[in-house]
């Protein structure tokens, strides 16, 4: 896949208005670079349009010593994503990197290996932007299903090869204990990292139905046995979907991303290890997430051929924007914790007692 750059000049006289589908649906440069060096003022309102109108995943690059993110608001939150020299901006819409050409090859790589996965994601993304949690749940699960008959998930599938089901859970799959007004929810499947399988979700589910129900219960704490708090969708479980319907219904109404944002007010969710695709999107719903030094988030889905699946396009761009959510949906990239305090993705990293605030 060919990358093109194109100015701001450029893009406001609507250079990415042109067709992004080619013969037979084929897609034609779904990824354009916006050179946002120099750029002139009295062009920013104009190019902040076609950017919000246009079909293209734009990515905006910028390579000086401060990016004045005041003036180039506008552009800045059209686009989806924008990769500056040096640290973090204090704006969601910017990724700082040290290196700024690799990292958007890593991102045009990344697009060009899976470019119908990463357009939805923009499309999921930004329709989720403009409506509340259980709709945004909606949208994406409906781009999820799209893709699961999609050739890069297939492909995905291929190369992955066949494996067995998982076994059933040696044990309770969750954990409940219950300390007068708090119930401790535990996540029970070391053996798996605590992988959102079948058997997990459901019982995970059963509780957070009981954390609902029960008023006596003001405060839900959520966390994992083992290594790791949630290794996110369990792999050896993909693709045995035999209806993509009954599979969106199941990921909507059975899935634990809207139990999860209802419970949200008494609602701590305890994170450690490599927490993984459904091992984020579903914390990230609560308003208090406690992170232990050293947990590493990823969100590979975009990378298998499809989007986040367990709620993540609704919850973790409420935390941190939809920009940054591109950034780590489209290259997988993991996050270290203290970036993710930075971020907004956690509230707290814990230590010896100690507790690191973000803000």
């Amino acid at each position: 896949m060919a990358t093109n750059t194109i100015s701001v000049v450029e893009l406001a006289d609507g250079i990415a208005d042109a067709p992004i589908l080619g013969d037979g649906g084929a897609v034609l440069y779904p990824l354009l670079i916006v050179d946002l060096d120099d750029a002139p003022d009295s062009v920013l309102e104009r190019a902040a349009e076609r950017a919000r109108a246009s079909d293209h995943l734009l990515v905006g690059r910028f390579t000086g010593d401060a990016i004045d993110e005041s003036a180039l608001a506008p552009l800045l939150e059209a686009l989806d994503l924008t990769y500056a020299a040096g640290a973090d901006p204090r704006s969601s819409t910017v990724v700082g990197t040290d290196d700024l050409d690799a990292s958007l090859s890593a991102f045009s790589d990344a697009v060009a290996q899976n470019p119908h996965a990463s357009l939805v994601v923009r499309h999921v993304l930004r329709a989720a932007d403009t409506v509340g949690v259980a709709a945004a749940i909606d949208i994406e699960s409906l781009g999820y299903s799209t893709l699961q008959g999609g050739p890069e998930f297939l492909r995905w599938l291929d190369e992955r090869g066949s494996r067995p089901l998982p076994p059933p859970a040696p044990a309770d799959p969750v954990l409940l204990t219950r300390d007068g007004e708090t119930l401790r929810i535990t996540l029970n499947r070391p053996e798996r990292r605590n992988a959102y399988g079948t058997q997990l979700r459901d019982a995970l589910v059963e509780a957070l139905r009981l954390a609902e129900l029960d008023d006596s219960i003001e405060h839900v704490v959520v966390d994992g046995a083992g290594p790791s708090f949630c290794a996110g969708g369990d792999l050896d479980e993909f693709g045995r979907t035999p209806d993509t319907a009954i599979a969106h219904m199941i990921r909507t109404r059975g899935g634990a991303g809207r139990l999860v944002a209802r419970l949200a007010d008494r609602l701590e969710v305890r994170v450690h290890g490599h927490c993984v695709g459904a091992g984020i999107e579903i914390p990230a719903f609560a308003n208090r997430v406690v992170a232990a030094p050293g947990t590493v988030f990823r969100l590979p889905e975009v990378s298998m051929g499809l989007i986040p699946g367990a709620g993540g396009t609704a919850s973790v761009p409420r935390r941190i924007g939809r920009w940054r959510a591109m950034h780590l949906f489209v290259t997988a990239s993991p996050l270290e914790v203290d970036r993710a305090l930075v971020w907004g993705l956690v509230d707290e990293v814990t230590e010896s007692g100690s507790q690191l605030r973000a803000g």
